[in-house]
């Protein structure tokens, strides 16, 4: 498992190169609240906790606009191939697993790895960001459909939460702790 500050460090250098406003719909909040929910999802699915993690970064890391843009996630998974080794280091088939998850999040799709649908899920959880509930159908894992994640998920969204990591990640002060 990657620590804030290792995250935080892959945070400010895709940052470097993204083109939306870190505050807007896909931006840092929204990558926070990816990373948590993502990481309490992997707890239950035994997803793998890294990968989960830098999806949570790359995922919509490389989009051009808030609105349709269906290569974002082909760009952000070349993204994260391109800084591997340079900001962080992870198997080569772990990092397929990676850009796979990047690539096809987007898709709608529903079986896969289930490192790759722990990613996906916790994605689809902050749907409510955008005014739209999350469709159980369309959730992966049993862990991610289950009401009370779905709730929390809810929650998050609706108040616009800002993690712990995005807080740190926007202000730059260090993270004692997650939210």
């Amino acid at each position: 498992m990657y620590s804030y500050e290792e995250l935080k460090a892959i945070g400010r250098e895709i940052l470097r190169q993204y083109r939306l406003s870190p505050d807007g719909i896909h931006g840092v909040a929204h990558w926070g609240r990816v990373l948590e929910t993502g990481m309490l999802l992997a707890r239950e699915t035994g997803a793998n906790i890294r990968i989960v993690q830098l999806f949570a970064l790359f995922h919509d890391s490389c989009r051009q606009n808030d609105g349709r843009d269906p290569e974002h996630g082909a760009r952000g998974a070349a993204l994260a191939g391109k800084i591997h080794d340079r900001h962080f280091k992870i198997p080569s088939e772990d990092l397929l697993l990676l850009q796979y998850a990047c690539a096809r999040h987007t898709d709608g799709l529903t079986e896969a790895d289930v490192t790759v649908l722990t990613c996906w899920d916790s994605d689809r959880l902050d749907l409510f960001r955008v005014g739209k509930a999350p469709d159980p159908r369309w959730l992966c894992t049993s862990a991610a459909r289950d009401p009370k994640m779905i709730a929390w998920a809810n929650r998050m969204s609706e108040e616009g939460m800002r993690t712990g990591f995005a807080k740190t990640l926007l202000t730059g002060q260090t993270a004692t702790k997650r939210d």
